[in-house]
């Protein structure tokens, strides 16, 4: 039976971390979906770093943008996903739509959250964790593109704390369990 978890908070709040000792502390294969696009060298030295945190303990690495559902689907049954971040995917898609001459709305991120959720229900039996930053706590960003990102981050973590089975909030690296 899948077990889905949103880990939540804010940047460097220790989310990442938490949710990969969540995943850890399982005995089973070990999936990282790292959303990450390789942008310039400092976000380079993010992955890395992310990257060398999991070496030898066991991770399989894949690196996908957009298209999570569809992993999600073709992988084994038993395996233990850590997808890290849905953050970074909604700014992947929201460039995808942008270069596509359209803009994301909020039912459309809506859309994929829950045919994520779905995908990581479907003939799965291992734990699936879902990494999202929380980015609504701040102040209001002062340009459209800005509070269109936090807009959608707040839609797609809606949906997805709805069809999760625990959500967890890291603050200064504690873990509090809301759900």
């Amino acid at each position: 039976m899948t077990t889905l978890t949103l880990i939540t908070g804010g940047s460097r709040s220790g989310k990442s971390a938490f949710a990969q000792q969540m995943a850890e502390r399982i005995d089973a294969p070990r999936l990282f979906l790292a959303t990450c696009p390789h942008i310039d060298p400092e976000m380079d030295g993010r992955i890395l770093r992310h990257q060398r945190d999991r070496q030898g303990k066991g991770w399989q690495t894949i690196e996908e943008p957009l298209r999570l559902a569809d992993v999600l689907r073709c992988r084994p049954a038993d395996e233990i996903v850590l997808l890290d971040c849905l953050t970074l995917w909604i700014g992947n898609l929201m460039h995808a739509a942008e270069q596509q001459g359209r803009e994301m709305s909020e039912d459309q991120i809506a859309t994929f959250a829950e045919e994520l959720c779905c995908a990581a229900y479907e003939r799965r039996q291992g734990r699936v964790i879902l990494v999202s930053n929380e980015v609504g706590l701040g102040i209001v960003p002062d340009n459209p593109a800005s509070r269109h990102f936090r807009d959608l981050t707040g839609r797609c973590n809606q949906v997805v704390a709805a069809a999760a089975d625990e959500v967890f909030l890291v603050c200064c690296g504690i873990p509090m369990q809301l759900k």
